[in-house]
């Protein structure tokens, strides 16, 4: 539909001429206002841009309070700099949409921009892990791969230990916890990135086991063989649901093969991220 698109008959039914016809341009904002409020936001910000009508009623607080989590102002109030209180709605979403970093810059997160769903990654270096400070068993590797520009890579070990915990006022919902691992690790040569499986071994002996628990008692646990080499992959530890929007969740989690009948090697870590349960397709999809 194009901005002079006729929205009424320009012609009356006795054959007159008088004018007749509407473009978009002249509907009233708050018209196009409730329009657009049942619309996602990805639709939304397209029709912004039709025309300063549209992009003047996207704007409008009412469109945002439903796609906004219900506890955002916490999210705004703890996390964002800016003052808020100059933000719209509007504003506020675009802001949240973006990474938000905390705990030294090893956590981030952001809503997801379709769902408005919030999104939580955590840094391999936020991560407990059995004998990180020992060169002999694992390296901080810098690399463009990840979004915190660093994994930790596994040269070789006997006894596999990698935990975490945060605690965080998630909105009500279900959520899962995701491991992002590689086995292997890129090297570069003659300005070209190569696959370097050398070290991978051990992995095909036992399962790797995943756990989650929270402190109102959800627990889950969950087994795999790592096989597949060269590619990242999101393992699914478990889910969790949050019932209270304003009451800090606190969860751990770990990854371990402590099997010490054989070493295990060459495996990379990235982070770890919790999302919405709904959203864990949309993650793999991108890898």
């Amino acid at each position: 539909m194009g901005a002079n698109s006729s929205l009424l008959s320009p012609d009356s039914s006795d054959g007159s001429t008088h004018r007749s016809k509407l473009t978009l341009g002249e509907i009233p904002e708050s018209c196009v206002a409730l329009v657009l409020s049942y619309l996602d936001p990805p639709e939304i910000c397209k029709l912004a841009r039709l025309n300063r009508a549209f992009r003047a009623a996207s704007s409008a607080d009412f469109i945002w309070d439903d796609k906004l989590p219900l506890n955002y102002q916490h999210l705004v109030d703890d996390y964002l700099i800016t003052n808020p209180r100059k933000l719209g709605k509007y504003e506020i979403y675009s802001r949240l949409t973006r990474p938000v970093r905390f705990d030294d810059g090893n956590k981030e997160f952001w809503l997801d921009k379709r769902t408005g769903g919030v999104c939580l990654s955590i840094s391999c270096k936020a991560l407990n892990i059995t004998g990180i400070d020992d060169r002999r068993y694992w390296n901080f590797i810098q690399t463009n791969e990840s979004r915190f520009h660093t994994i930790a890579y596994l040269q070789q070990i006997w006894w596999l230990e990698v935990e975490g915990d945060v605690g965080f006022k998630f909105p009500s919902g279900t959520y899962s916890v995701l491991f992002k691992l590689r086995l292997g690790r890129f090297t570069k040569r003659s300005n070209r990135r190569v696959s370097n499986y050398e070290g991978v071994h051990g992995w095909d002996i036992k399962p790797v086991q995943f756990q989650l628990s929270t402190t109102d008692g959800q627990h889950a646990v969950s087994k795999c063989y790592l096989e597949n080499k060269g590619v990242w992959e999101y393992h699914h530890v478990g889910d969790f649901v949050v019932d209270d929007s304003f009451v800090p969740t606190k969860i751990k989690f770990s990854l371990t093969q402590i099997d010490c009948t054989h070493t295990k090697g060459g495996l990379s870590v990235d982070s770890v991220v919790i999302c919405p349960t709904s959203l864990v397709k949309d993650f793999k999809a991108l890898l």
